[in-house]
């Protein structure tokens, strides 16, 4: 049974912007190995699942939060092995990963069939596996991995011993730039608070499963009753192969819906909200029965 969750182990400091979005949620824990996997939940209305990206936490959704939690029960994780959350039982990959978070909704007694998923990443690797092993309402797949196509490789920078406090905020920086955002204006002080605090958090590499075909093998088996996917159109990792990932979409689901936001890069839920939240609520209200917005 889930129980109620106190203070982080760690107690993690909180952005400012960030602390209000802490402050509302109901923290929940559920098992996860030997220890627990810690939910934040927000608002009221059918349950919404929102998993976040590699080397993150709950905070890569401090945007669409907000833009949904007035209509629906958001519950948002931190991924076994990433932010407040303990690891996954050994050897800790995706299907471990997505056993505790599909467990962790039977215990918050969801019904998977009647849920709505949304993956960001390495999350949308997982939620596939999740899809694998019950049945969902719909699965959005946001900048997912993990599909055996061609990637950009990137390399990031690293923090080094000695450096200064202002050195380890450029690294961010940088790393923000290269991997999550396309615009620079789009690196913000939040953005790369959030950036360091996660990185620092996390202990699952994940980027080690984003180049194999994890999801792609995932989603042979998954039968999502709606099936969506959403990138930015300047995805870093992506590049020039925007086209193969369509028409691998296309293949596998003829009625997937495949949408391409302009201007974004992969981390497109912060840099381009609002058009994210417009989409997504299209795709939440055609997987509810409707035909209009919610976003």
């Amino acid at each position: 049974m889930p129980r109620e969750a106190g203070p982080s182990r760690e107690a993690w400091p909180v952005h400012a912007d960030a602390a209000p979005f802490e402050a509302s949620a109901r923290r929940v824990e559920t098992p996860c190995g030997e220890g627990r996997m810690v939910w934040r939940i927000w608002g009221e209305g059918p349950p919404l699942v929102l998993l976040h990206g590699g080397y993150g936490s709950w905070l890569h959704w401090i945007r669409t939060i907000p833009a949904f939690a007035d209509r629906r029960t958001l519950h948002v994780p931190d991924l076994p092995g990433l932010g407040d959350s303990d690891e996954a039982p050994p050897p800790g990959g995706p299907a471990q990963i997505a056993r505790a978070v599909a467990d962790g909704l039977a215990a918050l007694r969801l019904a998977p069939a009647t849920l709505d998923m949304v993956g960001f990443s390495f999350g949308g690797m997982i939620a596939g596996h999740v899809a694998a092993m019950q049945p969902l309402n719909m699965l959005t797949l946001v900048g997912a991995g993990g599909l055996g196509l061609p990637r950009v490789p990137i390399v990031l920078a690293r923090e080094e011993p000695g450096m200064t406090a202002g050195e380890r905020r450029e690294v961010h920086r940088a790393n923000l730039g290269l991997l999550m955002l396309h615009d620079p204006a789009a690196i913000d002080d939040l953005a790369i608070a959030m950036q360091a605090d996660n990185v620092a958090r996390a202990r699952v590499k994940s980027r080690r499963f984003s180049g194999g075909s994890a999801l792609a093998d995932a989603l042979a088996t998954a039968r999502p009753r709606h099936l969506n996917a959403i990138w930015g159109a300047r995805d870093a990792t992506v590049g020039p192969y925007m086209a193969e990932r369509e028409a691998w979409v296309r293949a596998l689901r003829p009625d997937a819906t495949f949408t391409v936001i302009p201007g974004a890069g992969h981390w497109v839920a912060y840099e381009a909200a609002d058009a994210f939240n417009r989409v997504l609520g299209r795709q939440l209200a055609v997987a509810a029965g409707g035909g209009a917005g919610e976003g």
